[in-house]
């Protein structure tokens, strides 16, 4: 009898440390995937300004894998090498009076595909100062001393080869852009290579949501790396999130431009925007201990697990922008649909800053999230409702 109880009395401590070790587990997020759309690897721009690059060319490699092309690794640098001279170029041409750094746009990527074309990573030469991932500090220094002498100097006439001098610099860094090369076996220039891939530059469509100019017409956003003032399609807030859901679930990547300032865009791979007040009555604090905690101490217990967020209005995604509040931070790729505990979606986002993070790269990003702090995304126009298309004349 004594052996038979000690065995049920084992049995029931490992049944409730059991219970207890899942219920603390369960404290955080638990996510169940209900759309995952195909994606290529996880890339890693480290320490440069590219993740324009990277996420449009990750949108660009994810079209090819829904069109049946196959696998492809796309060349970042290849962009950012001509998307930094171009922007030199108009820089220096308005004396300076135009925006100039290491950032930029999705359009930036489609209109170097159209004017320039694409290249596979093995095409470049690759990193020219000794590591093995980007590191830019040193570069953006120098490209912005360089095109700040030239255009913002006292010269009362330019030399047909300045621009020979910014391109040696870039190439220095990045490697020189290829007139041809040869990959798999056969002959490409970076033009034929694009035409290829059977990619349509005229397919892809950008898309935003404020109030400063009219619902169902187009204007360039007014941020400082939409430098080429590329057009956006302006769309009322519940439309503009009725696209990104039905890309989703049509098997269409989203590439997603987005402010992650915010405290509720974490490191460990989550992007929510709690409530605080509604959260905090359900955290089990009392007033004493919640107003007595840090900012980062709040921040943390905000995001470690599933909390009721704030309801999001348009006025609210308008305010943020006017105020400066929401600003154009990052690139990244939302490629599919995930359910935590309590039943609510989060986007699943491909970042771009390698796989040391909880989730490995990939981030959850609540829909609340979604519909306040996104900037602008990039889609293939098929991938529209086709009453929204019809609004918007897209044909």
């Amino acid at each position: 009898m004594k052996k038979i109880a000690c065995i049920a009395l084992l049995a029931a401590f490992t049944l409730h440390s059991t219970a207890q070790e899942k219920a603390k587990k369960e404290e955080g997020f638990i996510f169940t995937t209900v759309k995952e759309n195909p994606i290529t690897s996880i890339k890693n721009q480290h320490r440069s300004s590219t993740c324009w690059s990277f996420s449009g060319l990750g949108f660009l490699e994810a079209e090819l894998l829904r069109k049946g092309k196959g696998e492809y690794d796309l060349s970042e640098m290849f962009v950012v090498h001509h998307t930094m001279e171009d922007r030199a170029e108009r820089f220096v041409r308005l004396h300076g009076d135009s925006p100039f750094g290491p950032g930029g746009s999705f359009y930036d990527i489609i209109y170097c595909m159209k004017n320039y074309g694409l290249v596979p990573q093995e095409a470049m030469n690759g990193i020219q100062y000794g590591d093995t991932l980007p590191v830019h500090n040193e570069l953006d220094a120098l490209m912005q001393s360089y095109v700040n002498t030239i255009g913002k100097g006292s010269l009362k006439k330019l030399t047909p080869v300045w621009k020979n001098g910014f391109n040696a610099v870039v190439s220095t860094y990045l490697g020189e852009c290829p007139k041809d090369f040869t990959y798999k076996g056969k002959k490409y220039t970076p033009q034929s290579f694009a035409k290829e891939l059977g990619l349509n530059a005229d397919d892809y469509v950008s898309l935003t949501s404020y109030t400063h100019h009219p619902f169902y017409s187009e204007f360039a956003i007014e941020i400082q790396d939409n430098w080429r003032n590329g057009n956006s399609y302006n769309l009322p807030i519940d439309e503009f999130m009725e696209v990104i859901e039905n890309a989703v679930n049509k098997g269409y990547t989203v590439a997603w431009g987005s402010d992650v300032s915010e405290a509720g865009f974490t490191r460990d791979g989550i992007a929510v925007v709690p409530d605080e007040v509604k959260s905090n009555e359900l955290t089990g604090s009392d007033m004493a201990r919640w107003t007595g905690m840090t900012t980062a101490e709040k921040n943390k217990e905000l995001t470690s697990k599933p909390m009721p967020e704030k309801e999001i209005t348009q006025e609210m995604r308008q305010t943020g922008f006017d105020n400066w509040e929401t600003t154009d931070d990052h690139g990244m790729l939302i490629f599919g649909i995930a359910k935590d505990q309590n039943g609510k979606d989060y986007f699943m986002v491909k970042n771009s800053w390698g796989t040391n993070s909880k989730y490995k790269g990939i981030w959850y990003a609540s829909k609340a999230f979604v519909k306040y702090k996104t900037m602008n995304i990039l889609v293939h126009k098929d991938a529209l409702p086709k009453n929204i298309s019809k609004k918007l004349g897209i044909k």
